[in-house]
């Protein structure tokens, strides 16, 4: 199914194979049309003027190609691109979007919503879709697999409408969020479906790491929302917009995932780790 090179542009700007357009520019409207082409991209958070795990986020894209085109991936000339990109935008905090085919290049900013500290405090309302992902490692653009995603998110809960979507498989067990990965607490351990069965973020490299601070393993299970005890297991979600999310709704199941105190070790270690990533690049950059 075609699907456009730009979705969800928001700034002044973009960068087109290497020039800088307005958004004003005639350019924009032909992007925002359905092309019948291979499409890859990368959403990369920038905190501080900095692109987080940027290098993990390249690498990905590099093997997202790999895995059905094979063309040669210049990372160095779109990682010096991204980053005069966001200084031509004075970008400090949002996301930008990385879309790469066979014969182009386009980064642009990212209109995606950025959770509000309530947010982290109570937990989001998702709700479920059914849906088994194909080649979920290979990160490009589907076309239905788009469009039912925007149309679920459009469609109210008892709560509201979602902020993020989680994926069941075909037997009803939760694997993945739409734009994200997700986690299951359960007595005290830490649950995430098999790898070959999502697709790797780069958030959840992270996650793992402070797992490893917080003296816990991941293991491999995957739930039934009916399953779970609602009052006892959390749920959290990954995902380079919105780095760690609880759960408080998945439909009509409701959970206390924000109150989790493994969760929030979790959190807490994360940031940490954010932290160090920021200044460290900071200082190699002369920011």
């Amino acid at each position: 199914m075609a699907y456009p090179l730009m979705e969800h542009l928001s700034g002044r700007g973009f960068l087109y194979c290497g020039k800088y357009y307005r958004v004003s520019s005639e350019l924009t409207e032909s992007l925002q049309k359905p092309v019948d082409i291979r499409i890859y991209y990368e959403t990369i958070r920038v905190k501080e003027g900095i692109l987080l795990f940027a290098e993990d986020h390249l690498a990905r894209l590099v093997n997202s190609v790999k895995g059905l085109e094979n063309f040669p991936v210049d990372t160095s000339r779109i990682l010096t691109e991204a980053y005069s990109f966001i200084d031509l935008e004075g970008v400090k905090d949002g996301s930008i979007r990385i879309v790469l085919t066979k014969e182009s290049l386009l980064i642009h900013l990212a209109d995606i919503a950025i959770p509000g500290s309530d947010l982290f405090e109570n937990g989001i309302n998702t709700s479920l879709l059914n849906w088994e992902r194909k080649t979920p490692n290979l990160k490009i653009f589907r076309g239905d697999y788009k469009t039912r995603v925007n149309e679920k998110f459009r469609e109210e809960n008892s709560h509201g409408l979602p902020f993020e979507l989680v994926l069941s498989d075909n037997e009803g067990r939760l694997y993945e969020g739409s734009m994200s990965n997700l986690f299951v607490i359960r007595d005290g351990q830490v649950y995430s479906a098999p790898d070959e069965k999502i697709l790797i973020g780069i958030t959840r490299k992270r996650v793992m790491e402070a797992l490893k601070r917080s003296g816990l393993e991941l293991k491999t299970g995957m739930f039934r929302p009916e399953e779970l005890d609602t009052s006892k297991d959390a749920i959290f979600v990954s995902s380079t917009p919105f780095d760690i999310l609880p759960v408080r709704y998945i439909d009509d199941y409701e959970f206390a995932s924000a109150d989790n105190e493994v969760l929030k070790m979790i959190s807490k270690m994360y940031l940490g780790y954010t932290s160090e990533y920021i200044d460290a690049n900071k200082r190699a950059l002369n920011r």
